[in-house]
């Protein structure tokens, strides 16, 4: 562990340099700083464990700076040092968020403890939030997949009936639906939770930049590849590697993916020696993989070893029902991340609804997000949210805003749905949990032609 570091601020610089040298002799990492303005400088610049300022300087004062850190820095205590000692400039320091206060000229065994316990309190206050901060990451880990909707409960039947496997999972959905969340999920309820879990987007690297990140390289392999580096899938052993936007991979890349798939071995760039590797793969795309196999721009061996098991992730207009508990899941999230406070109107949630969401799930936190980021009433309301989300949409809304009869909602749904899956009926028939003859007579009741 390194030694703490403290700031010294004083505009005496005899009296600077000696405070110094008594922390660097008690084994502290001890700097030094002739302003105020001078310490908010450095404080900028890295990280102090506490700092020790005299009150009476020249511009900012000792006190205005302590207020200064305490509002900027809270997790980082300040000890205040006067000659001109009172009971009242004691008192009203501390009360003020001074960790303690000292007289000068101080005793060293004084000074000693001060900035011992100082210390101390730095560093449990620094673990209280790190450990605050781990829960509420994992917090959101954990309830990562919210939604009881029908499609949704049948992606959690899937997630539990592959994870305890290690059978390979293709995921697909709309990009923004939430399908390394999905992926994640099996991974955590798998037999490979205490290893690592790997996401890269195949769609985001070039072809050379996603072969050494992958399978690594050896030293001198190609130009700048000045040491050994290892891949993400020997980095993933006995783990899960996720890879997202398949569909984007050149066919190079492909071949080495079925190998990886088909023999288990890896082979860094640039060298002959294979490496045997257990690793989980689960594939995602936003594209229907079938078609670029027909288009002969996906292999078609590669593909039948990614689709052993397929979970379709809804896109969240299929799943609207979910929306109230995803919108108060990213409401609580960000406004405890910010550490606000914030409710939402009720009319934020019927102008939700009416919009169609291109950008599914994703979309909605980063609305959910701005919102909160910029509100400064504790309460959101429509006028909170960007101008898109308040045109009318092509996509009906969950309810028509005349009253209808329940026919004609279950008609429009339907179609809907229909147009949704651009016509696919057996789709359309497993989504609505109805078999195809259902939906046909339905069809015909509603007066809608069958091709």
């Amino acid at each position: 562990m390194s030694d703490p570091v403290i700031l010294v601020v004083d505009d005496d610089h005899s009296a600077q340099r000696a405070l110094i040298q008594v922390l660097r002799r008690e084994k502290y990492a001890a700097e030094g700083a002739s302003s105020a303005a001078e310490a908010l400088e450095k404080l900028k610049e890295r990280a102090y464990d506490l700092i020790v300022t005299d009150i009476r300087m020249e511009g900012m004062d000792g006190m205005e700076l302590m207020r200064t850190v305490r509002s900027l820095w809270p997790d980082i205590p300040v000890i205040v040092m006067t000659a001109f000692a009172s009971i009242d400039t004691a008192i009203r320091s501390i009360h003020e968020g001074a960790y303690d206060y000292l007289s000068k000229p101080y005793e060293i065994d004084d000074l000693r403890l001060t900035v011992r316990r100082a210390l101390e309190q730095s560093r449990l206050m620094r673990e209280n939030l790190a450990l605050r901060q781990n829960l509420a990451e994992e917090q959101d880990r954990e309830v990562g997949m919210i939604g009881m909707s029908p499609p949704m409960v049948e992606v959690y039947k899937m997630i539990a009936r592959v994870a305890r496997t290690s059978t390979t999972v293709l995921i697909q959905g709309e990009s923004g639906s939430g399908k390394e969340v999905v992926a994640r999920a099996i991974h955590t309820n798998s037999d490979r939770v205490k290893f690592p879990f790997v996401a890269v987007n195949c769609g985001a690297l070039t072809e050379s930049l996603l072969e050494s990140e992958l399978f690594g390289h050896v030293k001198g392999a190609f130009t700048g590849a000045a040491y050994m580096k290892q891949g993400l899938f020997e980095a993933a052993n006995r783990g899960t590697v996720f890879l997202d936007e398949i569909s984007e991979t050149s066919p190079n890349m492909q071949t080495r993916l079925l190998r990886v798939l088909e023999e288990r071995e890896i082979q860094r760039v640039g060298s002959m020696d294979r490496i045997a590797v257990d690793i989980r793969v689960i594939a995602a795309t936003n594209k229907e993989l079938q078609q670029q196999v027909k288009e002969g721009k996906f292999r078609e061996d590669l593909y039948y070893r990614l689709n052993v098991v397929t979970i379709n992730v809804p896109s969240l207009r299929e799943r609207m029902a979910d929306l109230p508990l995803l919108f108060d899941h990213f409401l609580k999230r960000h406004s405890r991340r910010m550490g606000k406070t914030i409710a939402a109107h009720e009319d934020v949630m019927e102008m939700l609804a009416a919009y169609s969401w291109p950008g599914n799930v994703r979309e909605l936190e980063n609305v959910v997000e701005r919102a909160v980021t910029l509100n400064t009433t504790g309460v959101l309301a429509p006028s909170d949210f960007a101008e898109e989300l308040h045109r009318p949409q092509k996509s009906p809304a969950l309810f028509p805003h005349e009253l209808v009869s329940l026919e004609e909602i279950e008609r429009q749904y339907i179609l809907h749905v229909l147009d949704r899956l651009n016509g696919n009926m057996s789709r359309a028939a497993e989504l609505l949990e109805i078999d195809r003859r259902t939906l046909y007579r339905m069809l015909e009741r509603f007066g809608v032609k069958t091709g």
